[in-house]
Protein backbone atom coordinates (compact mmCIF):
# COMPACT_ATOMS: atom_id res chain seq x y z
CA UNK A 1 0.00 0.00 0.00
CA UNK A 2 2.55 2.18 0.93
CA UNK A 3 4.46 1.78 -2.27
CA UNK A 4 1.72 2.74 -4.24
CA UNK A 5 1.10 5.95 -2.61
CA UNK A 6 4.74 6.45 -3.21
CA UNK A 7 4.38 5.92 -6.91
CA UNK A 8 1.09 8.09 -6.73
CA UNK A 9 3.73 11.00 -5.34
CA UNK A 10 6.55 10.76 -7.29
CA UNK A 11 4.36 9.67 -10.76
CA UNK A 12 3.18 11.53 -13.57
CA UNK A 13 1.20 15.28 -13.87
CA UNK A 14 0.45 14.96 -9.76
CA UNK A 15 4.41 15.08 -9.05
CA UNK A 16 4.55 18.63 -10.67
CA UNK A 17 1.61 20.13 -9.61
CA UNK A 18 3.40 19.45 -6.23
CA UNK A 19 6.13 21.36 -7.03
CA UNK A 20 4.04 24.28 -7.72
CA UNK A 21 2.79 24.33 -4.50
CA UNK A 22 5.40 23.94 -2.99
CA UNK A 23 6.99 26.86 -4.71
CA UNK A 24 3.95 28.89 -4.22
CA UNK A 25 3.84 28.01 -0.26
CA UNK A 26 7.29 29.59 -0.17
CA UNK A 27 6.28 32.25 -2.15
CA UNK A 28 3.69 33.68 -0.03
CA UNK A 29 5.98 33.37 2.89
CA UNK A 30 8.41 35.32 0.46
CA UNK A 31 5.54 37.84 -0.25
CA UNK A 32 4.55 38.41 3.20
CA UNK A 33 8.07 39.34 3.73
CA UNK A 34 8.36 41.07 1.06
CA UNK A 35 5.50 42.81 2.65
CA UNK A 36 7.69 43.93 5.80
CA UNK A 37 10.40 45.44 3.68
CA UNK A 38 8.37 48.05 1.37
CA UNK A 39 9.92 51.40 1.97
CA UNK A 40 12.30 50.48 4.48
CA UNK A 41 15.58 50.43 2.52
CA UNK A 42 16.65 54.16 3.63
CA UNK A 43 15.70 53.06 7.26
CA UNK A 44 18.36 49.76 7.12
CA UNK A 45 20.87 52.07 5.54
CA UNK A 46 20.76 54.16 8.29
CA UNK A 47 21.10 51.53 11.18
CA UNK A 48 24.20 50.85 12.56
CA UNK A 49 25.55 47.63 11.47
CA UNK A 50 28.91 45.85 11.70
CA UNK A 51 31.74 46.34 9.40
CA UNK A 52 31.05 42.57 8.09
CA UNK A 53 27.42 43.19 6.58
CA UNK A 54 26.77 42.32 3.31
CA UNK A 55 25.73 45.05 1.28
CA UNK A 56 21.45 45.34 0.93
CA UNK A 57 21.39 44.24 -2.73
CA UNK A 58 22.64 41.15 -2.22
CA UNK A 59 19.54 40.07 0.14
CA UNK A 60 17.17 39.91 -2.58
CA UNK A 61 19.52 37.29 -4.57
CA UNK A 62 20.37 35.32 -2.16
CA UNK A 63 16.90 34.87 -0.80
CA UNK A 64 15.60 33.83 -4.37
CA UNK A 65 17.87 30.77 -4.43
CA UNK A 66 17.45 29.78 -1.22
CA UNK A 67 13.70 29.97 -1.45
CA UNK A 68 13.80 27.90 -4.58
CA UNK A 69 16.03 25.28 -2.39
CA UNK A 70 14.15 24.88 0.05
CA UNK A 71 10.68 24.81 -2.10
CA UNK A 72 12.47 21.75 -4.25
CA UNK A 73 13.79 20.52 -0.65
CA UNK A 74 9.86 20.11 0.91
CA UNK A 75 8.74 18.65 -2.44
CA UNK A 76 11.57 16.12 -2.71
CA UNK A 77 10.72 15.17 0.79
CA UNK A 78 7.11 15.69 0.15
CA UNK A 79 8.04 12.31 -2.90
CA UNK A 80 9.58 10.37 -0.59
CA UNK A 81 7.26 10.27 2.48
CA UNK A 82 4.00 12.22 1.53
CA UNK A 83 3.20 14.59 4.83
CA UNK A 84 3.94 14.00 7.99
CA UNK A 85 6.32 15.19 10.51
CA UNK A 86 9.20 16.06 8.47
CA UNK A 87 6.86 18.16 6.36
CA UNK A 88 5.70 19.57 9.36
CA UNK A 89 8.64 21.16 10.16
CA UNK A 90 9.37 22.51 6.89
CA UNK A 91 5.94 24.36 6.94
CA UNK A 92 6.70 25.81 10.75
CA UNK A 93 10.12 26.72 9.69
CA UNK A 94 8.38 28.46 6.81
CA UNK A 95 5.93 30.51 8.84
CA UNK A 96 8.88 31.75 11.36
CA UNK A 97 10.53 32.67 8.03
CA UNK A 98 7.53 34.78 6.94
CA UNK A 99 7.20 36.34 10.44
CA UNK A 100 10.71 37.69 10.65
CA UNK A 101 10.90 39.81 8.25
CA UNK A 102 7.86 42.10 9.35
CA UNK A 103 9.44 41.86 12.97
CA UNK A 104 12.69 43.15 11.81
CA UNK A 105 11.78 45.92 8.92
CA UNK A 106 8.20 46.75 9.53
CA UNK A 107 8.06 46.55 13.39
CA UNK A 108 12.07 47.74 13.40
CA UNK A 109 11.37 45.29 16.90
CA UNK A 110 15.36 43.84 16.19
CA UNK A 111 15.67 42.22 19.59
CA UNK A 112 11.97 40.42 19.09
CA UNK A 113 13.56 39.63 15.73
CA UNK A 114 16.20 38.44 17.06
CA UNK A 115 14.81 35.67 19.53
CA UNK A 116 12.05 34.95 16.60
CA UNK A 117 14.87 33.87 14.48
CA UNK A 118 16.39 31.68 16.98
CA UNK A 119 13.60 29.99 16.55
CA UNK A 120 13.49 29.84 13.15
CA UNK A 121 17.30 28.38 13.42
CA UNK A 122 16.06 25.67 15.72
CA UNK A 123 12.76 24.71 13.57
CA UNK A 124 15.91 24.54 10.24
CA UNK A 125 17.59 22.41 12.20
CA UNK A 126 14.91 19.91 12.91
CA UNK A 127 13.62 20.21 9.44
CA UNK A 128 17.30 18.93 8.58
CA UNK A 129 17.33 16.54 11.01
CA UNK A 130 13.98 14.70 9.93
CA UNK A 131 15.26 15.11 5.87
CA UNK A 132 18.57 13.58 6.66
CA UNK A 133 16.07 10.18 7.80
CA UNK A 134 13.96 10.10 4.05
CA UNK A 135 15.91 12.16 1.59
CA UNK A 136 19.74 13.64 1.07
CA UNK A 137 18.88 15.79 -1.75
CA UNK A 138 16.18 17.42 0.36
CA UNK A 139 18.34 17.42 3.36
CA UNK A 140 21.70 19.18 1.14
CA UNK A 141 19.12 21.64 -0.04
CA UNK A 142 17.76 22.57 3.54
CA UNK A 143 21.61 23.04 4.56
CA UNK A 144 22.31 26.24 2.47
CA UNK A 145 19.48 28.08 4.17
CA UNK A 146 20.55 27.08 7.92
CA UNK A 147 23.85 28.30 7.58
CA UNK A 148 22.48 31.60 6.04
CA UNK A 149 20.08 31.95 8.76
CA UNK A 150 23.01 31.22 11.08
CA UNK A 151 24.71 34.73 9.70
CA UNK A 152 21.15 36.31 9.64
CA UNK A 153 20.74 35.77 13.54
CA UNK A 154 24.22 36.86 13.87
CA UNK A 155 23.67 40.04 11.94
CA UNK A 156 20.64 40.61 13.32
CA UNK A 157 22.06 40.64 17.39
CA UNK A 158 24.68 42.95 16.03
CA UNK A 159 22.43 45.54 14.69
CA UNK A 160 20.29 44.97 18.03
CA UNK A 161 23.26 45.14 20.16
CA UNK A 162 24.76 48.42 17.80
CA UNK A 163 20.91 49.99 17.87
CA UNK A 164 19.60 49.91 21.29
Amino acid sequence: METSRNAERTGGARQWWALLGFGVAVAVAAAIGGLGVQGTTAEYASLEQPAWAPPSWLFGPVWSLLYAMIAVAGWLAWRRVGFGPALGAWLAQLVLNAIWTPLFFGAGRYGLAFVEILAMWVAIGVTVALFSRVSRPATLLMLPYWAWVTFAAALNFAIWRLNS
